[in-house]
């Protein structure tokens, strides 16, 4: 009888391990499964993959969408590039713009040749704009 309770107590002993060692391995893993979507989120959306100018002519920059109203414009840039021998087509380049004060500023030099600082991200978000390209000032305007 003693060693039928004193092998009971043993296995309980080990049960309670394996569910200490099975309870502690999923929150690592759960740990680990969040860590590595926050990192992917970052990577994909908030790091700036690139930054740079654009200089043209500013077509138009508006204010549009349906549940996220963001601020988008498109700027023509000189020069022209032909896909096919005979043809023209100009070279656009669409942006976001993040900033409320520099929409306005855009909005109003419509028309008018100017240069764009801009950062890139790897992924769009949809109250930050439709594109990967989002202005961050204006440089110049002539």
């Amino acid at each position: 009888m003693e060693n039928q309770v004193e092998e009971n107590r043993v296995d309980n002993a080990h049960g309670k391990g394996m569910r200490r060692f099975f309870r502690r391995a999923a929150w690592i893993v759960a740990a680990l499964l969040v860590l590595g979507g926050g990192l992917f989120v970052y990577g994909r959306y908030y790091f700036v993959f690139g930054t740079g100018v654009k200089a043209g002519t500013l077509n138009y920059v508006v204010k549009k969408g349906y549940l996220f109203k963001t601020y988008e414009g498109v700027l023509i840039m000189e020069g022209f590039r032909t896909e096919r021998q005979g043809t023209l087509q100009s070279n656009q380049f669409v942006f976001s713009v993040d900033d409320a004060n520099l929409a306005d500023s855009l909005m109003r030099l419509g028309g008018r040749h100017v240069e764009l600082k801009y950062n890139e991200y790897l992924g769009a978000l949809p109250w930050r704009g439709y594109s990967n390209f989002v202005v961050e000032e204006i440089l110049s305007v002539q």
